[in-house]
């Protein structure tokens, strides 16, 4: 079936974070300003709606009336086997399935089994928020290897720095973030190589938050760090439905463990957790029936990304921006303006009265930034931007530079 996103669905009234959270949202400081007109495009889930076989199997959960304890049968575990060869040419083995409540519940798991208070655990910043929280939040330290940023917005990894900091005695992990979030970088098979390879010499694991590979551009390929490398004993990948299928609502993340060893502690230490039905039965349906949704949603977000990039070239030409190789975000550095990152805050998010997030929840590195999640119907983004642009006619800047990479 031909879906239609551009279609508005009213979340107001649904208990959505998005868009009924804005006393929750104040209080976590993300924004001043929270009213019924405000545009919330801060976090990663979609305004979209989901694939049709998903709708059918949760109505069909529903009319079954009795919503008890589960296990996940093996239908669970084979429609992960059948999407990640298929998508992936990945051949994962059903023991190496761990189900987990959430990726984040999982970083932080992962931080808790394998390393003690006071381990350096390995960052690549600008990086999403909750990886620094869980290192720093149970009682780890942050060792972050900057990503570099060339002129024309393009992100690489410093592999000098990386592996000086790998070398350090307390450095015990590393978190990879791929695709790059916020970034938009997907890394290579020489890229995952050599990273893999420097932490399999220094005894780091390597933890890999996946959770966005199935959300590519039209031209690019997504490879998973543990297809790619020989040695997999110490690579633990998690994986989701979550944002591919707009349901992180079901708290569904399978944990990816060739270890025995490594598996057996990350279990004990996660403790007993059990999906609900609700969970599994989404988890079947979209793995065996939502390809043909998915890659009509690739193609919508490609289009309105390749839409935002001319209304910048044309609008606001002083904001760099390049097209992200994977995710659904986009990373918008306004430094050519000359204002302070809290100005540039207060005129987006005050007085054009849109959601997005500020770049330093970063980290530093993305002080002159700010991210946008672009999975809504094309008129709500268009709204946003246009008032956006509006709150900016009157800066001038001296010199105009190139700014829109495509």
């Amino acid at each position: 079936m031909r879906y239609n996103f551009d279609e508005i669905v009213n979340r107001r009234g649904t208990y959505s974070l998005k868009w009924d959270g804005g006393e929750m949202i104040k209080e976590m400081g993300l924004t001043e300003r929270y009213d019924e007109k405000t545009i919330p495009l801060f976090t990663a889930d979609m305004d979209l709606p989901v694939p049709q076989p998903l709708i059918d199997a949760l109505h069909k959960t529903v009319d079954h009336k009795i919503f008890g304890y589960s296990v996940l049968p093996n239908k669970y575990y084979e429609s992960i086997q059948h999407w990640f060869k298929k998508r992936h040419d990945w051949e994962i083995k059903k023991e190496e399935i761990v189900y987990s409540p959430g990726t984040v519940h999982a970083l932080n798991v992962a931080v808790k089994a394998f390393t003690n208070p006071g381990d350096g655990v390995i960052i690549q910043r600008p990086v999403y928020p909750p990886f620094t929280s869980a290192i720093e939040g149970n009682g780890r330290k942050v060792v972050n290897n900057a990503l570099k940023c060339d002129e024309e917005g393009y992100y690489s990894i410093d592999f000098k720095d990386f592996e000086a900091k790998a070398k350090e005695e307390n450095t015990k992990l590393f978190i990879l973030c791929n695709p790059h979030n916020p970034a938009g970088r997907v890394f290579n098979r020489e890229e995952l190589q050599k990273l893999s390879v420097i932490c399999a010499e220094n005894n780091v694991l390597i933890i890999a938050d996946e959770i966005h590979g199935d959300l590519m551009r039209r031209d690019q390929t997504f490879l998973p760090i543990a297809k790619v490398v020989e040695d997999v004993g110490h690579i633990i990948t998690c994986t989701a439905i979550n944002k591919t299928f707009n349901v992180a609502g079901l708290h569904c993340t399978n944990v990816i463990i060739s270890n025995p060893e490594l598996r057996n502690t990350f279990s004990e230490v996660m403790g007993f957790q059990l999906a609900s039905p609700f969970t599994i039965a989404a988890l079947i349906a979209v793995y065996n029936e939502g390809e043909d949704w998915l890659e009509q949603l690739k193609e919508y977000i490609d289009e309105t990304i390749e839409w935002v990039v001319n209304f910048l070239a044309e609008k606001m030409p002083q904001v760099k921006v390049r097209i992200p190789e994977g995710t659904y975000v986009m990373w918008m550095d306004f430094s050519s303006y000359g204002l302070s990152p809290k100005e540039v805050h207060d005129r987006i998010y005050n007085r054009a009265n849109v959601l997005l997030e500020d770049g330093s929840m970063f980290g530093e590195e993305g002080l002159s930034y700010q991210r946008i999640c672009l999975p809504s119907p094309r008129s709500v983004i268009k709204e946003a931007f246009e008032r956006i642009a509006k709150e900016f006619e009157d800066v001038h800047v001296d010199v105009r530079v190139k700014s829109v990479i495509s």
